[in-house]
């Protein structure tokens, strides 16, 4: 089974790589933000306790998420594997993760980050917030603090990951098919 973490700064392209990456590789997609808006639309029992908590303001802590990911993975046992994108975030979450893919007699097979040098991660998610209407991508302030907290939090989840030799960094700039060509390099030496 194939089982790849897809990290990567806001505007790093992570979601044009992953739809590349899940239709070669047939993984399901698991995106905790789309894992919590489905099981708070489908009123489950995780779900609802998501709601309340984000309804709060408050995080959703890490063990539900994990349980929502077990759900993923006991629904899809004969998926070829799954690409997680958002998560882990931390090395908490990421030995959390090992534990439950261990409990299914699986693991991560490689974690690939995409580097993109901030200037063009900026440049990028301002073009993105013409065309999206999002409004996080159309203030550079904020665009500057996502960044920042990025690269703060995620680089202990690398070099986590960096440890186990499953760690492997692709340049994010340049042309789409070049880059997923050396992410499936990756991915394949693996």
């Amino acid at each position: 089974m194939l089982n790849l973490v897809l990290f990567g700064p806001p505007g790093a392209g992570k979601g044009t790589q992953s739809e590349k990456i899940i239709e070669k590789y047939s993984l399901v997609h698991l995106s905790t933000g789309d894992l919590l808006r489905s099981q708070i639309k489908a009123g489950t029992e995780l779900g609802l306790k998501a709601k309340t908590l984000m309804d709060q303001g408050v995080l959703v802590p890490d063990e539900v998420v994990i349980g929502m990911i077990d759900a993923k993975l006991q629904e899809h046992q004969d998926a070829p594997g799954f690409i997680f994108d958002g998560f882990p975030r931390t090395v908490k979450q990421a030995e959390a993760l090992d534990e439950l893919l261990k409990s299914h007699n699986e693991q991560i097979s490689v974690m690939v980050a995409l580097l993109v040098p901030d200037e063009e991660l900026k440049k990028r998610l301002l073009i993105r917030g013409q065309t999206s209407g999002r409004p996080d991508d159309q203030n550079e302030e904020k665009i500057k603090t996502r960044i920042f907290e990025y690269n703060s939090k995620t680089t202990p989840v690398a070099d986590y990951y960096r440890q186990q030799n499953k760690f492997v960094s692709i340049g994010g700039v340049g042309e789409i098919e070049e880059i997923f060509e050396a992410i499936c390099g990756a991915v394949e030496s693996n």
